[in-house]
């Protein structure tokens, strides 16, 4: 196979274009094999398409003297093949395995993770401008797609490039998923004229010309405009690009190794400003079950039948689908409610819902920060936005929480999937600030459900209150429970003497648990489940403020967290000196790489056998 000699981008460019066909072939058939044989899964469809575009990336600049920017960075497999890391698939997002994104911690060819999206513009901006005038440095290339361009930070980094006139070189990689013209034989051809040398020193020379000649600039911008609405496809995306000052060349189609090389030379050699390259690309190119799906084009999955993309594993109920049915049955009683999603509708559990109402659900792309502030003025007007968001993606709209729907304390309900550690996407994607920020907005109440049913009452409370409101609930399968709570009050589902334990969310389940281990040598506990960590329920409070030790554990940053709002609330009530010790156990302050989340949170002291631990060592009985 051409693949088992490729270790380096070097090993690339002695490949005739016959043999880079093959070669795309033969990756396209890695990626699948490997994606279905890890146990965490991976990305797939965004990959498949990205295969020729990479290659000649590679083959025209010299990745790592060149910086390449992956933007989104899940679309980066190739590069890791291409970068001699083929070998490291066999742990694919595994503990100690190689990350789904780059990494620098994996190889010199990796400078930014970019798993949130939207910011490869301004990392290259950044890097380019420092780089500019020192001709012993390389080209920046920030390869953006995969809706990436959707993002409001995208088009701030794209204008303040122009403005500068940075040199630097943008890859449009689209799929789909942003701009979608399609391509035509007379746009190629006018393509191919624009990138030559003789074309540029023609222009040169005429534009010298016209600015001798009264008015021609004005004369010469006219036909040149009436020229490019002719000949482009997509003027629009032209036109607005070049209005910001950044030179356009495409559209390429992105899975032709001659075109999409030469467009990445004449980029390359454009020394002078940034160039933007526009490639057409198909994700889940070359693996029918990708090509075909009409959702997301397989854009991630686990373990897969290889003939069909179907999952070959029966999958227990998650939280997902827990939300969503719980959110579809309060939109069909109840007209106010808007859900909202930035461009994870499937991902959120919003799909289904907007099938019974379209008009209702509403997608804005990969823009948290305008998501969140349309939010408020929806509230502002009676509607009651339900913003449906991964916990680790809510961080980029915090200002607009805080500002826009918290000062103004305006009606919106958010929602945050994969709470907690999530495991397989590692440090970026691991939901444990969301609790710390919304405990920082004054005017927010902030939910913590600990089970399925737990679930669908705390976000029926969310929705029929007045104030600012959050619910988070982890990644994985849901939880049963027998017992729920009402409206804001905390639930004690154990009693105990020697110590209490408030468990927030879905570490009610370790923590009873313990409890029961505990009670074997005769230590006990009981056990709280907050429910809602603000407002704090005042008869939990005064319940703590007796016991001689209270623990409290949680899924996320312990710093700033529910454990240290509850202390700071209890000393409130009891006075410091009558406070009982409180042991606050959670994720500490750190960045936390990928593995399975059971053994992340056995490792952090989280699990059943941590927190009894805890309890034992604070106790004095070790």
């Amino acid at each position: 196979m051409l693949l088992d000699r490729i270790n380096s981008p070097a090993d690339l460019r002695g490949l005739s274009y016959d043999q880079l066909d093959e070669l795309a072939v033969e990756i396209r058939a890695f990626i699948v094999d490997a994606v279905d044989a890890s146990p965490a899964g991976g990305h797939l469809g965004s990959n498949l398409g990205a295969v020729e575009l990479t290659l000649a990336v590679h083959r025209v600049f010299e990745s790592p003297r060149d910086i390449l920017l992956w933007d989104t960075g899940h679309q980066a497999y190739v590069h890791k093949i291409v970068t001699g890391r083929r070998d490291g698939f066999g742990k694919l997002r595994q503990a100690g395995g190689l990350s789904g994104y780059p990494s620098r911690t994996e190889s010199e060819h990796d400078l930014v993770e970019n798993s949130h999206a939207s910011t490869a513009l301004s990392w290259g901006y950044g890097l380019a401008k420092a780089r500019q005038g020192d001709d012993s440095k390389g080209t920046v290339v920030s390869i953006i797609g995969d809706g990436a361009m959707t993002g409001g930070m995208a088009f701030e980094g794209l204008n303040n490039i122009g403005h500068g006139d940075v040199p630097m070189v943008i890859i449009l990689n689209d799929n789909g998923r942003s701009y979608a013209p399609t391509a035509s034989r007379l746009s190629s051809e006018v393509t191919r004229l624009r990138f030559s040398k003789r074309y540029e020193d023609y222009r040169r020379r005429i534009d010298a010309l016209v600015e001798k000649v009264p008015y021609g600039r004005k004369v010469a911008d006219a036909g040149l405009d009436a020229v490019k609405q002719v000949i482009s496809q997509d003027p629009s995306l032209q036109h607005f690009v070049e209005a910001l000052g950044v030179r356009y060349l495409g559209p390429v189609d992105g899975h032709d190794h001659d075109h999409l090389e030469e467009a990445l030379r004449a980029a390359r050699d454009h020394a002078d400003g940034p160039v933007l390259v526009h490639v057409l690309t198909q994700k889940g190119k070359g693996y029918a079950p990708a090509e075909t799906d009409p959702e997301k084009k397989l854009h991630d999955t686990s373990a897969f039948d290889i003939a069909t993309g179907r999952g070959v594993k029966s999958k227990p109920r998650s939280w997902t689908s827990a939300y969503s049915d719980a959110l579809a049955a309060l939109m069909d009683a109840d007209e106010r409610i808007v859900a909202m999603t930035a461009a994870m509708p499937g991902s959120t559990g919003l799909l289904p819902i907007a099938e019974r109402h379209p008009d209702r659900v509403l997608d804005v792309g990969i823009a948290e920060q305008h998501m969140v502030t349309s939010a408020a003025g929806l509230a502002h007007e009676g509607r009651v936005p339900v913003v449906a968001v991964y916990s680790t993606f809510f961080s980029r709209a915090f200002d607009q929480a805080n500002m826009d729907v918290g000062l103004h304390a305006e009606h919106v309900v958010f929602t945050f999937d994969r709470a907690g550690i999530t495991g397989d996407d590692g440090p970026s994607h691991h939901g444990v600030l969301d609790m710390v920020l919304c405990l920082r907005i004054p005017t927010m109440h902030v939910f913590v459900p600990s089970s399925e049913q737990e679930l669908a009452v705390q976000l029926a409370s969310a929705v029929e209150g007045s104030a600012p409101a959050s619910l988070r609930w982890p990644k994985g399968a849901t939880v049963q429970a027998d017992r729920v709570g009402e409206g804001l009050e905390a639930l004690q589902h154990r009693e105990g003497a020697d110590v209490a334990i408030v468990a927030v969310g879905d570490r009610l389940w370790p923590a009873l648990e313990a409890a029961e281990t505990l009670a074997a040598d005769g230590i006990d506990c009981a056990v709280w489940d907050p429910r809602v960590i603000r407002p704090v329920d005042a008869t939990m409070l005064d319940a703590l403020a007796d016991a001689p030790v209270v623990v409290t554990v949680e899924n996320g940053y312990v710093s700033g967290g529910a454990g240290a709002y509850i202390a700071d609330r209890l000393v409130e009530r009891t006075g410091v000196r009558e406070a009982p010790p409180i042991l606050r156990l959670g994720v500490p302050d750190t960045y936390i790489s990928h593995a399975k989340p059971a053994r992340i949170l056995a490792e952090l002291g989280l699990d059943a056998a941590g927190i009894d631990t805890a309890v034992r060592k604070v106790l004095g009985q070790r």
